[in-house]
C-alpha cells in the first residue's frame, strides 16, 4: 500500500509539473486549475470509497488521478455469503471537455489506465478458501457530463468500460469491467 501511495505521489507531481507543456492557453483569473471529487453513488450502493482530483490544463484538458478504496470487481460479481473483495485501486486519466468559456457545463470524454491489487476470496467446496489474486492492469474508456455551479461545485453522472489483463481474474470474473457513478466535486 505504501509503494503504491508513493507512485500516486509521483504521478500527480509529473502532472503539475508538466502542465504549462500541456496547456492551450494562458491562465484565466478567477478559473479553478483544480478540483477533488468522490463518487457517491458506489460509495452509497457497493461500500467502495472513490476518491478523484484533477488538475486542469486549460478549460477543456484535465489529467486525473483517482483512489479507489474497498474496490470490488464492477457489480456483476456474484459476491454473497462467505465472498470478500480486498482491493485497492488507482486511476490514471486524460480528460477533454466540450465546452464554452460562456458555459463551463458540459460533456467530456476519458481513456484511462487502471490498476488494482487486491485479493478476492470466495468459500469453496467443503468450506475451503479459494483466493483469486486481483492485481492486474486495466485500458478503458468513458463519458460523462458535468454540471458547474460558480466554477466552485461540479457535479454530474459518468460511466466508463475497461478491459483487464490479468487471466486469473478472466477465469473468475469477465474481463470486461462496467463502472458507473455520480460525481460531487469542488474546484478551487
Amino acid at each position: 500500500m505504501k509503494k503504491n501511495i508513493h507512485i500516486l505521489v509521483i504521478l500527480a507531481m509529473a502532472g503539475v509539473g508538466f502542465q504549462p507543456a500541456f496547456s492551450q492557453n494562458l491562465p484565466e483569473p478567477g478559473r479553478a486549475d483544480n478540483e477533488v471529487k468522490i463518487n457517491i453513488v458506489n460509495t452509497i450502493v457497493i461500500g467502495s470509497l472513490e476518491l478523484g482530483y484533477e488538475r486542469f490544463l486549460d478549460q477543456n484538458q484535465s489529467l486525473g488521478l483517482e483512489l479507489m478504496f474497498l474496490d470490488r470487481f464492477s457489480y456483476v460479481s456474484d459476491s454473497g455469503e462467505g465472498e470478500e473483495f480486498n482491493a485497492t485501486s488507482f486511476m490514471l486519466s486524460y480528460n477533454y471537455y466540450f465546452v464554452t468559456p460562456s458555459d463551463p457545463s458540459g460533456f467530456y470524454v476519458l481513456p484511462f489506465l487502471k490498476y488494482r491489487n487486491g485479493t478476492f476470496t470466495e468459500t469453496g467446496a467443503n468450506d475451503q478458501l479459494i483466493q483469486t489474486d486481483l492485481n492486474s492492469f486495466m485500458i478503458g474508456f468513458g463519458a460523462g457530463y458535468k454540471w458547474v455551479h460558480n466554477d466552485k461545485f461540479a457535479l454530474g453522472p459518468y460511466v466508463n468500460i475497461a478491459r483487464g489483463f490479468n487471466s486469473a481474474v478472466s477465469d473468475r470474473f469477465d474481463p470486461v469491467e462496467f463502472n458507473a457513478g455520480f460525481s460531487i466535486g469542488f474546484r478551487f
